[in-house]
């Protein structure tokens, strides 16, 4: 608990809100989360490698960005399961927190959603099509940072734990040592008045020297939300911690800086989550495709 509480002072953050994605649902194949949670997967019987993917401050409801479904639907494509759990709505923020001002948005920051990731691995290694060995995690914003939270989370030597972790434009605290357990990219916007990515290339380049694997790529002219086809826009009602105000924050989507994205996190997955080079070609037909 001490390890969880710590970690909860690197991370914070929000998250775009855009218009929805489609809802659906994949009932649990294996005993119920305490949380919603969907599962998508590619055709076949695997086992697949898995991602659990952290949605943002929007959440996956009505007013939801739609990212963590963009995302999602990138990965299943390339040969992996998505498990995206739903933080939020069971919690009382149907409409997610991005505009709550209230203190009760604590009952969802980073860190309990971390406990909401752990969950959603062990959940994601019970599924018969999942290799268990090979399970990343990902999210933005928000979710970007509660990846940031799962990572940096010490866990028992026998405990099961992600592989890689990717966060985009999270919210960093680069003033406390951070530790993450896993491989770790993050992908931030130059001109993020939300979270800004000069906190994060910090944390980095601190956690790198600490001998961490942590990686971040800062594209140029990009803000918050990039990974969409949003218009740009300021809106004054988001809650914002960088902000002197608290409040307001501006959005929009970038296409070369969505584009690179997409390569980079493929790239990155296929590196961390690929099968291990000593199993056979074959054994293991349901794996991300080979780039």
């Amino acid at each position: 608990m001490k390890a969880i509480l710590a970690a909860c002072a690197l991370v914070a953050g929000c998250a775009v809100v855009e218009p929805p994605a489609a809802p659906s649902s994949t009932p649990p194949a294996s005993g119920p989360m305490s949380i919603p949670v969907e599962v998508m997967k590619p055709p076949g019987d695997g086992p697949f490698a898995a991602v659990v993917m952290m949605h943002d401050c929007s959440g996956l409801g009505p007013r939801s960005s739609g990212s963590p479904k963009r995302w999602a639907k990138i990965l299943v494509d390339e040969g992996y399961v998505v498990v995206l759990p739903d933080s939020f709505s069971t919690r009382g923020f149907p409409g997610g927190v991005c505009t709550d001002h209230s203190g009760r948005r604590s009952e969802v920051r980073a860190i309990v959603r971390a406990r909401d990731a752990y969950e959603a691995l062990d959940y994601a290694r019970s599924l018969p099509y999942v290799d268990r060995a090979r399970i990343g995690i990902m999210g933005g914003s928000h979710g970007g940072a509660s990846t940031l939270a799962t990572l940096g989370v010490r866990r028992a030597l026998d405990a099961p734990r992600f592989v890689a972790g990717v966060a985009l434009y999270p919210g960093c605290n680069p003033d406390a040592p951070y530790r993450p357990g896993a491989p770790l990219l993050i992908l931030a916007g130059e001109k993020d008045d939300w979270t800004p990515a000069e906190r994060c290339a910090r944390l980095a380049e601190r956690a790198r020297n600490a001998g961490h694997a942590v990686a971040i790529k800062v594209y140029p002219g990009a803000h918050h939300g990039f990974d969409s086809a949003s218009p740009l826009r300021h809106v004054e009602a988001r809650v914002n911690a960088s902000s002197p105000t608290g409040r307001g924050a501006t959005t929009g989507g970038d296409p070369v800086a969505w584009a690179d994205s997409i390569r980079e996190v493929r790239a990155f997955f296929a590196k961390h989550l690929s099968m291990p080079l000593s199993m056979p070609l074959g054994e293991s037909p349901g794996g991300p495709r080979a780039r």
